[in-house]
C-alpha cells in the first residue's frame, strides 16, 4: 500500500493512547534497544544487541512495539483515520490463506471479522487511506469467489470504513488487476493495471467516474506529485539502447508523465554493462517517489541473470532524480543510506528501507528497536530480525506506525511475532 509521500507507506513520533493498555506489549523486554528495519528488509538483533554508539546523532530514532500478536505470522498492512482509530490486517503461519483484521479504538486492539462488504477473497486484503474520512480494503487480486477457475470470474467487491461503519465501495475501477495504488484524496486516485496480455493501462478516479488511459510501455509503479502531475515506472523492449544482437534485446528504463491531458514519455538515461555483456541483461525502473515539495525520484537496477558465467559483474543500482527538466544520477547519500530507497518521509527526513533514516542535513541514522519480551517464547539467546511491510503518519499528527513482523530465530521452535510499531524520538 502506498500513498502520497507525507502520509506514507509509500511510508513517527509518540501515538501516545496506543501505549501501555497492550498486556503484552507492556511486558518488560529482555534486553535494550539493538537493530531493525523498514520495509521488506531486515537486521538481525543478537542476544546482547548493540546498545545506542556515542556516535549516535541527538533525536535517535526507536522503533517501539505498539501491539504484539498472539500467534505466529505477520502484519502485512496498516492504515488509520486518527490516533484512536487504526487497522491492520495479518497472516497466521497455519497452512491457510486466511487473514485476520485487527482494530484498535484508542484503548485496546481487538481481531474483528472481515466485513461483509468486501465479499469472498482468498488472499489477504490490503488497506487504502484515500482520505481524512474514509479507508479502503480491497482485495489483493481481483478475481471472483470462484477464483481463476470459476465457472463467472469476475472483481470482487472493495469495503469502506468511514470511522463508523463498513459499507461497500460503490465505484471500483474497471477490469484488471490492481498492480498499485495512490490516492491524494478521495477525488484523485490513480490505479496501475498491469495484464498478463495486452497493453498496461493507468485508471485515474475524479470524484464521479473512472478514466482509463493506455500506457505505452510495461509500468512497476506511480507517484502522485501534485494534480495532473503523475508519473509511472518501468522499462521499455524498444527503441534506442535495446539492441543487443542475435534476435535478443536490452530492456532499458522508461519514466512516463501525466500532464492533465495525456501520458507522454521523458527522456531517461540508458544504462548498459561494458563488454563482455553478461547473459540476458536488461535495465529498468521499479519505483518511483514523489517528495513533500514534488521533487520526484525513481529507483532500479541493471541487472542479469547471474550465475552463467565466471567474473560476473556486480549489479547496478540506477538513482534517478527529476530536476524540473531533465533526469539526472542522484548525489549520493552517505553510509548505509546510499542503496536505500525512500518508504516514508516526514518533516525532518526520509524514512528508508532497511530501517535507516536520511535527515535533511544530510546525516544516516539508524532506527534502533528493542528485544521481544520473554513472555512471547522468544528466549535470550535467540536471533531476532525486524521486517516492516509498512510505515505510515496517523493522520493530522506527527506519529508514525510501522506494519510487519519480528523474525525470532532459536533452536527447535523459531517463529514470527506479527507486530504494531511505533516511533519514538529521543534526545
Amino acid at each position: 500500500m502506498r500513498t502520497a509521500a507525507g502520509d506514507r507507506c509509500r511510508s513517527l513520533v509518540a501515538v501516545a493512547a496506543l501505549v501501555a493498555t497492550l498486556s503484552v506489549a507492556s511486558c518488560g523486554t529482555s534486553s535494550g534497544p539493538t537493530g531493525s528495519r523498514t520495509t521488506k528488509s531486515g537486521d538481525t538483533a543478537h542476544p546482547k544487541g548493540d546498545q545506542s554508539s556515542p556516535n549516535t546523532p541527538p533525536g535517535y530514532l526507536t522503533w517501539e512495539f505498539e501491539h504484539i500478536a498472539d500467534f505466529s505470522g505477520k502484519v502485512s498492512d496498516i492504515a488509520a483515520l486518527s490516533k484512536d482509530d487504526v487497522w491492520a490486517v495479518a497472516t497466521e503461519n497455519n497452512g491457510q490463506a486466511d487473514a485476520h483484521l485487527l482494530h484498535f479504538d484508542g484503548t485496546e486492539w481487538k481481531r474483528e471479522p472481515l466485513p461483509d462488504a468486501l465479499g469472498a477473497t482468498t488472499y489477504p486484503p490490503i488497506l487504502e487511506e484515500v482520505g481524512q474520512e474514509t479507508l479502503w480494503l480491497r482485495p489483493s487480486a481481483m478475481i471472483g469467489a470462484g477464483g481463476v477457475t470459476g465457472e463467472s470470474p469476475g472483481p470482487l467487491p472493495w469495503a469502506q470504513w468511514d470511522g463508523t461503519r463498513w459499507s461497500t465501495v460503490p465505484n471500483l475501477p474497471p477490469g484488471g488487476e490492481v498492480a498499485d495504488f495512490e490516492a491524494a484524496g478521495p477525488d484523485d486516485i490513480w490505479t496501475l493495471d498491469q495484464p498478463l496480455e495486452g497493453r498496461p493501462s493507468a485508471r485515474h478516479w475524479d470524484g464521479s467516474r473512472w478514466t482509463t488511459t493506455r500506457l505505452r510501455y510495461a509500468a512497476s509503479d506511480l507517484a502522485i506529485a501534485g494534480p495532473d502531475d503523475v508519473w509511472a515506472v518501468g522499462s521499455r523492449s524498444t527503441g534506442p539502447g535495446t539492441e543487443l544482437g542475435f534476435g535478443e534485446s536490452y530492456n532499458q528504463p522508461v519514466t512516463m508523465h501525466w500532464d492533465g491531458t495525456s501520458w507522454k514519455s521523458v527522456e531517461t538515461p540508458q544504462f548498459r554493462f561494458e563488454e563482455p555483456i553478461p547473459p540476458e541483461p536488461g535495465a529498468s525502473l521499479q519505483q518511483v517517489f514523489a517528495l513533500d515539495d514534488g521533487e520526484v525520484r525513481a529507483y532500479g537496477k541493471n541487472t542479469f541473470n547471474h550465475g552463467e558465467t565466471d567474473d560476473e559483474p556486480a549489479d547496478e543500482f540506477i538513482r534517478l532524480r527529476w530536476d524540473g527538466s531533465t533526469w539526472a544520477e542522484q548525489e549520493p547519500a552517505p553510509g548505509e543510506c546510499g542503496r536505500r530507497i525512500p518508504v516514508g518521509q516526514d518533516d525532518w527526513g526520509l524514512f528508508l528501507d532497511g530501517n535507516w533514516y536520511l535527515t535533511d542535513d544530510g546525516r544516516c541514522v539508524k532506527i534502533k528497536r528493542h528485544r521481544l519480551p520473554l513472555s512471547t517464547g522468544a528466549r535470550k539467546e535467540s536471533n531476532q530480525s525486524l521486517w516492516l511491510e509498512e510505515i505510515h503518519r496517523v493522520p493530522g499528527t506527527d506519529e508514525w506506525l510501522g506494519a510487519g513482523h519480528v523474525q525470532v530465530n532459536q533452536s527447535r521452535d523459531g517463529f514470527g511475532a506479527p507486530v504494531v510499531v511505533r516511533l519514538k524520538r529521543g534526545g
